[in-house]
């Protein structure tokens, strides 16, 4: 099961897995009869990595106050407070997760569940050969319960130095992808968050955060 849906939770363009594999997966209903293999349903993409997440996500402060303020849901701040999180404990919980290709994504997800937990809702994309992990974070306007919900595109990349891409070339399509996501979903606010795994890179070089204006929209990257 692990062989399969792991590419797909890191929406990896590499899959490992034996057709026996697949066949196991999809005859349990966990994965739809498509090429390429997604979960199968919206409920399964929604409870799969909350699971295998569970442990770090009931290990974290569920305390609302600090990332919401008077205009609503502070998504800067809350991903500010995750880049640290992920440069301090990334290692340590990376090291436990059974699915470590998944990892980063896992460890993201979890730490954004408190938003759900809090009202809000977050809708997940991922699939094997996507290249990315789009997540869409709805918060109800005034802070409570309404038809209306402020939306915040958060896409996400990972980057391996020397599998024939760069880091740049890999943020700017990054970019394009995120911009082309709140399109689509008529967001108001977007965040990339390019995971660097490369072996040996101080976080020094791994960590930023910078802002890029595209058609008068603005894609805030962060760098982990």
């Amino acid at each position: 099961m692990r062989r399969v849906v792991e590419p797909i939770l890191s929406s990896g363009d590499e899959p490992r897995y034996h057709l026996h594999d697949l066949d196991y997966v999809r005859d349990l209903g966990l994965v739809a009869r498509d090429s390429p293999p997604r979960i199968a349903n919206p409920i399964y993409a929604e409870v799969v990595p909350r699971e295998l997440g569970y442990v770090l996500q009931d290990s974290l402060d569920q305390d609302a106050a600090w990332y919401v303020d008077a205009g609503g849901l502070n998504v800067d701040r809350l991903l500010a407070a995750f880049q640290e999180f992920f440069r301090v404990h990334s290692e340590h919980w990376l090291g436990r997760f059974d699915y470590q290709e998944a990892g980063p994504q896992l460890i993201l997800q979890a730490f954004l569940q408190r938003v759900v937990n809090s009202g809000g809702r977050i809708e997940r994309e991922y699939g094997l050969g996507r290249g990315r992990t789009d997540l869409l974070i709805l918060w109800p306007e005034g802070g409570r319960p309404s038809d209306l919900w402020s939306k915040f595109v958060v896409e996400c990349k990972v980057f391996h130095e020397g599998k024939r891409q760069s880091l740049e070339g890999t943020t700017r399509k990054g970019i394009e992808q995120t911009l082309r996501y709140m399109d689509r979903c008529g967001s108001e606010a977007g965040h990339l968050i390019v995971f660097d795994r490369t072996e040996g890179k101080r976080w020094e070089e791994k960590v930023f955060r910078r802002e890029v204006r595209r058609d008068g929209r603005s894609v805030i990257v962060w760098g982990m």
